[in-house]
């Protein structure tokens, strides 16, 4: 059964970019445009900023560098010294990568606010409103109804390429990685954790011989990364066949997810020492998804350009994530081969990193939308690396700088000079070491 909606609805704005998405991609690309003097709108569907590294609880950063250079430079660099100011001096010595969720969603609202960026938070972007191959109205939804804002230039940054989708680029969605719940724990006694430095995987796999805990015996488990004295965050469990598209199949998986963390709980208090009195303290309010679309744009990064350390005229960044596809089945030879990939084919030496071409970000049949974040376009293997928050900052931070500098020449995404666009993210601290200056 169906039948015809019609509802007319208030055009609330109109800005000069409109950015659909809070994650680390949309700040990035906010902060840029904002900066560069334009009129943003950032709508974002939860009640902070930040997207899983916040609302999902996903404890770690991953690589801001190659081991040598720091390729996240411009707003990556901004928030990585900004939040290292932010945190306690015991939380900073025991924390590398990882760092407390809250100080994460402070940082984002003082930026975003101090830029001048318009913010709607718990507002979801629904639908579009095309004109040829621009993208005029953007249709929200939030606590007040619908309502629409204009835009010039829109930068997707839902994660999913919901707005390049709609509007009618072409995209890839193959098998996808499972999901997974990530949860903040406490009460863990470190020193005690360092006096007996046992291997959490053997331990792993000594508990599926003894049995009793785990409902299902999945050997990949990235397990717990500290936070702060005697606080970690969890990465563990897998939402496998999860659709991040069908809300019923994400529904599913979250309230299975949080059943599941009993189990870990048990094992991380029987079987290795410090854990002895750890309490889950939260599960994330997203689920962590790692895959969905991949917008199709006017290149596609793969693997090929990966393994050749891939240089490229119009690039906006480089980055060096290793290969990183979990196992779509709870299956000990799937593993074995993601370890092969994740600790050796698919990952690079110090110094080394790969190419992101400006192309990537250009949707195919679309003229005024930059795709950002961990949609962007590649194959599957290349989006297995780019998808980490510090990919998310380069390429964000680039679609953001790409749609003024469209403004500013009065064209659309693909009448730009990227030499230009190039000087004027070095101009910001982007890492682009093959860029020759005229």
């Amino acid at each position: 059964m169906s039948f015809l909606y019609q509802k007319k609805i208030e055009v609330r704005q109109s800005v000069d970019v409109f950015v659909a998405g809070g994650g680390p991609a949309g700040v990035a690309a906010a902060l840029v445009a904002a900066r560069a003097g334009k009129s943003v709108f950032l709508a974002e569907g939860e009640a902070c900023f930040g997207g899983m590294g916040t609302s999902g609880l996903v404890p770690v950063f991953m690589m801001f560098g190659d081991g040598v250079n720091f390729l996240a430079g411009g707003i990556g660099r901004e928030i990585f010294d900004k939040l290292n100011e932010m945190k306690s001096p015991k939380t900073l010595a025991a924390s590398r990568m990882g760092c407390p969720a809250e100080l994460m969603k402070r940082l984002y609202d003082r930026l975003l606010t101090e830029a001048g960026v318009k913010l709607s938070l718990m507002t979801q972007v629904v639908d579009v409103v095309k004109e040829g191959n621009s993208v005029k109205q953007l249709i929200c939804h939030a606590k007040s109804g619908f309502f629409a804002i204009e835009a010039k230039m829109v930068v997707d940054g839902t994660g999913d390429g919901d707005i390049c989708a709609w509007a009618g680029a072409p995209f890839e969605k193959e098998e996808t990685m499972p999901g997974t719940l990530c949860s903040l724990w406490g009460y863990i006694d470190y020193e005690r954790r360092q006096q007996n430095p046992v291997n959490v995987h053997e331990q792993l796999m000594r508990a599926f011989e003894d049995g009793g805990i785990f409902t299902v015996n999945d050997p990949h488990h990235s397990g717990m990364f500290r936070i702060d004295e005697h606080t970690a965050g969890g990465n563990m469990g897998h939402a496998f066949g999860i659709d991040a598209l069908d809300e019923q199949s994400v529904t599913e998986h979250l309230i299975a997810g949080r059943k599941m963390m009993p189990e870990f709980e048990a094992f991380y208090k029987k079987y290795i020492p410090g854990f002895e009195n750890v309490t889950l303290l939260q599960t994330g309010a997203l689920m962590g998804i790692r895959e969905s679309r991949r917008i199709m744009g006017d290149y596609v990064l793969d693997m090929a350009d990966f393994t050749a350390r891939a240089v490229f005229d119009d690039e906006i960044g480089r980055y060096c994530y290793p290969v990183d596809i979990h196992p779509s089945k709870p299956d000990p030879k799937l593993y074995a081969a993601f370890e092969k990939e994740f600790g050796k084919t698919g990952r690079y030496g110090k110094g080394e990193s790969y190419g992101i071409p400006y192309r990537t970000l250009t949707p195919r049949n679309l003229d005024n939308v930059l795709v950002a974040g961990r949609c962007i376009s590649t194959d599957r293997k290349l989006q297995g690396s780019v998808r980490v928050m510090p990919g998310c900052y380069i390429t964000g931070q680039a679609a953001g700088m790409a749609a003024c500098e469209a403004l500013d020449k009065g064209t659309d995404i693909r009448g730009i000079d990227v030499h230009v666009l190039q000087k004027r993210l070095l101009d910001i601290g982007a890492f682009l070491p093959n860029f020759k200056r005229a």
